[in-house]
């Protein structure tokens, strides 16, 4: 026994019921989408940059603008794109071997350079070099270069003592070198010096011989210096003798020109250097201060 049901349709008079909501629901997915796509191009359309950065635009490949500045801005969606650039100061380190004039091994050579891009060459770095291979072919070649040539014109030893000139030298040929090429070279610094081990025993070992042979030289010349004073000392106690001695003589001399003039002048130093005592014993010997007339 079959037992057709047919197909369930819905009263005629709910059709357009239907169709109006379906109306609805279709005009609400377009908005949505549109809402979407609106978003979607403002997105595409905009690129913020931040500050210590330009902008550079790109349209299918093609540098189109290589100078914007810090903010909001405007690119042509999926046809125009914008990059990035890090203008602010760089650093970049690079350790180096190299050899010295007298053929000693200066290994681990740590060298430090600050630089920055100059702004109106900074164009021709991008287009011809490109901002990520300004190390591998600009300041890696440069710096292997210079540091080696320089540390070759010195003795090991003179290197040692003569670092922070050689240092210098180095930095005025990069700047001279890189700045052709739009990189500015704010600074740079040799850090360390490696040597062989068995060199640097030696430098150690000089310095310390070094030292030593310029305390001695010090004390030497401290012993001279004082033996040096005791004869000044000795020269002005003999002169000091000598007008003390001259001045006793001139005395004496005086002394002896007034007894010779006056008689009665040792009489008058007696009475001079008297201190009005008489002594407390009286021999028979007379009385030197006083003078006994003939009738007393």
């Amino acid at each position: 026994m079959n037992i057709n049901f047919g197909t369930v349709k819905p009263p005629e008079n709910n059709i357009p019921k239907y169709q109006e909501a379906g109306k609805r629901l279709g005009r609400r997915l377009l908005a949505v989408v549109l809402v979407a796509a609106v978003a979607l191009l403002g997105s595409a359309s905009f690129t913020v940059i931040n500050e210590g950065y330009i902008g550079v635009k790109y349209q299918f490949g093609k540098i189109v603008d290589d100078s914007l500045s810090a903010g909001l801005n405007f690119k042509i969606p999926f046809i125009q794109t914008i990059r990035q650039v890090d203008v602010r100061e760089q650093m970049y380190q690079m350790d180096a071997n190299a050899y010295t004039k007298d053929t000693q091994t200066v290994e681990g050579i740590q060298t430090k350079l600050n630089y920055v891009y100059d702004r109106a060459e900074l164009s021709n770095i991008i287009r011809n070099i490109g901002i990520n291979n300004v190390e591998s072919k600009l300041l890696i070649p440069q710096m292997q270069s210079i540091v080696k040539n320089e540390i070759g014109q010195y003795k090991a030893e003179d290197l040692v003592q003569n670092r922070t000139v050689v240092q210098e030298s180095i930095e005025e040929k990069l700047r001279s070198s890189l700045g052709q090429s739009g990189i500015i070279v704010v600074s740079f610094a040799i850090e360390n010096l490696d040597f062989e081990d068995g060199f640097e025993e030696a430098i150690r070992a000089k310095v310390v011989a070094e030292q030593e042979a310029l305390k001695m030289q010090n004390k030497t010349k401290e012993t001279e210096e004082l033996a040096r004073q005791t004869v000044i000392a000795a020269q002005a106690e003999a002169e000091s003798q000598k007008i003390k001695a001259d001045a006793e003589a001139y005395a004496i001399e005086a002394i002896q020109k007034q007894l010779q003039q006056s008689p009665e002048y040792i009489e008058l130093q007696r009475v001079q250097k008297w201190d009005g005592k008489y002594p407390q014993v009286m021999g028979d010997s007379v009385n030197p201060f006083v003078t006994l007339s003939p009738t007393e």
